[in-house]
């Protein structure tokens, strides 16, 4: 099982995914962001460890993005200088970008919510970061009976070829 993850993790470049947000939240935008990370976090990242659910981002009164409440595993051949596993993860992007985002956040009540950790080209791992707005109940069931209607059609048609 743990092999068949790390083998996901590193053919399509997503290390950990939030699948809850979509389905909690609608996602207005996306960002991307760097993450200021300790050795054994990556090495813990690699191997497809960690999570995303219930993750989310606050901007502080210095103007810094903090990134709360990821789990990332305690690094299982780490000694006794290994990270702990829920603490608190700088997030790296230009100040303009943070202002604006600050702005969005406190005038519109919008949230600022990690949706995936992956690996770019050069072997970094970002953040891709979403503002978002809370679904209701009621739009959570929508999307749900549309999900099932586009899968009903994509059936049909293919027992129709």
């Amino acid at each position: 099982m743990a092999s068949d993850k790390k083998s996901r993790a590193k053919s399509s470049g997503n290390l950990v995914v939030n699948r809850k947000a979509t389905h909690d939240y609608i996602v207005l935008e996306k960002h991307e962001a760097g993450i200021e990370l300790v050795g054994t976090e990556v090495k813990v990242l690699r191997n497809g460890e960690g999570g995303l659910l219930g993750a989310w981002c606050k901007i502080d009164d210095t103007n810094q993005l903090w990134l709360m409440q990821v789990r990332i595993p305690p690094y299982a051949f780490g000694n006794r200088f290994n990270h702990e596993a829920l603490r608190t993860r700088r997030l790296l992007m230009h100040r303009a970008e943070i202002l604006r985002l600050r702005a969005r956040v406190e005038q519109k009540g919008l949230s600022l919510i990690p949706l995936r950790l992956y690996l770019n080209p050069r072997g970094k791992v970002k953040v891709e970061l979403a503002l978002c707005q809370g679904k209701n109940q009621y739009d959570r069931r929508e999307t749900l009976k549309r999900r099932e209607a586009d899968r009903a059609a994509q059936r049909a048609t293919r027992l129709y070829r």
